[in-house]
């Protein structure tokens, strides 16, 4: 068998997981006022349909009240309430084959004290953590032993609602590894002081917690392997750590992450981006498994089957996580079962899923739109059509357009896909040229495999116009046609004068980076940055500017750190606060003029070029030029893509007649995920 390691069964305690692919812990923000809702029970359901052999829900749910969850939306395991819920998650897994484990936690000072019943927060030594800004009190006796009883009656509702085992967070500076690490605990006391002592906490916590559950039930811990500071926990203090849980014989399982989590800078490591190597801590890993007896778990960047089958023949770890691979294809361990590791929609690591989530947002997957939409329809597997087949012409081959061809060839019907240049991708073939973005190409070339392996008619270099598609006698047509720079907005920025370039005809190659540049990022996101990173890898001095309160604001929590090492590292000038102006020429000098939001003061640069990144609009010719054609007027009922219902013009066109609709930026500018979503959501129904 190509995967005999990931195949192989696993004792876990009592359990028997039936393979070696897991989905980690991770704040989903599905859960409904603290409860698993349909939605979240379907979300999980996809990846044990899919063939997964463990699934731990719940990243950070919160065992006691003083843990406030309010942006997060954390499945709240302080009350019995949340017991039918979880039953009901359990019994669905338990169907199609999967365990299923939930994390709790208590998060001491990594958490903001307003919202929910704003707690007074605690912490072993009163001192903040800057990530969450939590500030928090120190810690007393009478709030241990309260917070103890609570991870035991937390256990229990676990048990007691059929689910398969409990992990603890120990794994991003949470209060049992506030206890642990020297940087937060300054304590004199039995918990202060020697390892033995800052360790007793935690022992306390699991003694409890085992008697209450008692021998037969799961317990692990999720622990991290360095915490990268130099006055907090180093790998060897690891390993003393997890030899010293393994031998209290109170815990089943270890998994563990690579990284402290308390800092912006070391956050990043924590889910590691496309920016990072694949599996760069699964060494630290493979030395915590060294020392103990019991299981290794680890997940951080293995995204690929040959990754998780090497890792586990290698003896590194015994359990794989593939948590964010899991998002991007939920059946990703049946297509390796089945030899369709070609058919995989790999992760490619932009962490758009958790950079939502430290938005406060629901996690969502950036190239698969219907990654915890289950519930509302959005499939992941695509039936054919039981109705008529028809013809379909898609304009436009980046991402919308992809999307729009394969689902609609799924469906069962013709599809012709026109793009006008010589390859797929669209835009996304300009963000993968910024470095540290290569991967994002990986997203294009699923989308192109997969419309190749479904036989869609692909015409490149081919500019459809109104009678190139309708001599197509469609009977759906779908634009996807994009859009252009947004350096026209501002007459005075000089674009239609060639004083400025926009983002695009760098990346593209088309105009070659001058030596001293000024990039103006409107936006705030992973073009403007990716840009800028792009001009300053080739040598030339860069400094970007945007109205923005920071540069990169909207890049994202795990994300924008990658970006600031290599920004300090090259040397690029970060002007966030600041509005261009206009460009003006002084002879043989070109002058950028910038003026500050809160003072409305002026500023001069001296620069060779002003590069825009101000976002898209649309291009919406053919729009025009076919809107009076079709049956529908060009009309997408919102209400009925909004309720993931079929458009009901599709029933009551006739034949000889079309209806047309339009995706992504070709109505306005949208992010990839967006894109993706508004075509899977119309063409899932034709």
């Amino acid at each position: 068998m190509k995967y005999e390691h990931i195949f192989k069964p696993i004792e876990i305690g009592k359990l028997t997981i039936r393979n070696r692919i897991m989905s980690t812990a991770h704040a989903e923000v599905y859960a409904e006022n603290g409860l698993p809702t349909e939605r979240y029970v379907r979300y999980y359901e996809e990846k044990a349909k899919g063939g997964v052999g463990l699934c731990i829900c719940g990243g950070s749910s919160p065992v006691s009240r003083d843990q406030p969850q309010q942006w997060w939306s954390a499945v709240d395991l302080t009350t019995d309430r949340v017991m039918p819920y979880l039953n009901t998650l359990a019994e669905t897994m338990h169907k199609h084959g999967t365990k299923i484990m939930i994390q709790g936690t208590h998060m001491g000072r990594r958490n903001a004290y307003w919202g929910g019943d704003w707690p007074h927060l605690v912490t072993p030594s009163g001192i903040r953590e800057p990530v969450h800004r939590g500030t928090a009190k120190i810690i007393e006796y009478h709030e241990m032993k309260r917070i103890i009883a609570d991870f035991a009656a937390a256990a229990v509702r676990v048990k007691e609602s059929g689910m398969d085992g409990f992990e603890l967070s120990c794994a991003h500076q949470h209060l049992i590894d506030q206890f642990w690490s020297p940087r937060t605990n300054k304590r004199n006391d039995e918990y202060g002081g020697s390892l033995e002592n800052r360790m007793r906490f935690g022992i306390q916590v699991y003694e409890a917690m085992r008697e209450a559950v008692g021998p037969d039930f799961a317990l692990g811990i999720r622990m991290c392997a360095d915490e990268f500071h130099p006055d907090g926990l180093n790998h060897d203090d690891f390993k003393e750590i997890a030899q010293a849980m393994d031998e209290t014989g109170l815990i089943d399982f270890i998994s563990i992450t690579g990284s402290g989590a308390d800092t912006h800078n070391t956050l990043a490591n924590c889910m590691p981006p496309m920016a990072l190597p694949p599996e760069p801590f699964v060494d630290l890993a493979a030395g915590i498994k060294s020392v103990v007896d019991v299981p290794v778990m680890h997940a951080q960047g293995i995204r690929d089957p040959n990754q998780a089958e090497r890792i586990l023949s290698e003896g590194m770890v015994d359990i794989v996580g593939m948590t964010r691979a899991h998002m991007a294809d939920p059946h990703i361990v049946n297509k390796m079962r089945e030899g369709k590791e070609t058919q995989i929609r790999q992760c490619v690591g932009t962490n758009y899923c958790i950079d939502r989530q430290y938005l406060g947002q629901d996690v969502l997957c950036i190239q698969n739109a219907a990654t915890s939409r289950e519930h509302m329809g959005m499939p992941h597997i695509i039936s054919r059509t039981e109705g008529k087949l028809r013809k379909v012409v898609v304009v436009g081959a980046g991402p919308a357009g992809l999307e729009a061809a394969r689902v609609s060839r799924e469906r069962g019907h013709d599809v012709v896909l026109f793009e006008k240049s010589d390859a797929v991708g669209g835009q996304v073939n300009l963000a993968a040229k910024a470095p540290q973005r290569d991967q994002m190409a990986g997203i294009i070339r699923w989308l192109d495999m997969e419309v190749k392996r479904l036989g869609v008619d692909l015409r490149l270099n081919t500019a459809a116009d109104k009678e190139t598609i309708l001599a197509e006698k469609p009977d759906i047509v779908v634009l996807a046609t994009g859009g252009d720079p947004g350096v026209h907005e501002k007459e005075d920025w000089g674009y239609n004068d060639g004083r400025c370039v926009s983002s695009w005809e760098i990346l593209s190659g088309e105009v070659e980076p001058a030596q001293n540049v000024l990039v103006y990022d409107v936006m705030g996101a992973h073009a403007g940055t990716g840009t800028a990173d792009f001009i300053a890898n080739k040598g030339s001095r860069v400094e970007i500017v945007t109205p923005e309160p920071k540069v990169g604001d909207d890049v994202g929590g795990t994300t924008f750190p990658i970006f600031y090492r290599r920004t300090y590292g090259m040397g690029i000038i970060m002007t966030p606060n600041y509005w261009l102006e206009k460009t003006y020429r002084e002879d043989d000098k070109l002058i950028a003029v910038l003026m500050n939001e809160y003072t409305e003061e002026l500023e001069e640069r001296e620069v060779d070029q002003v590069v825009i990144e101000n976002g898209i609009v649309p291009n919406d010719t053919l729009y025009w030029a076919l809107k009076d054609d079709a049956f529908n007027q060009g009309i997408t009922d919102i209400n009925e893509l909004y309720d993931a219902q079929p458009q009901s013009c599709l029933s009551e066109v006739s034949d000889g007649e079309f209806v047309m609709f339009r995706v992504g930026d070709a109505i306005s500018m949208r992010n990839l995920h967006g894109a993706l979503y508004d075509s899977l959501r119309l063409c899932k129904d034709f």
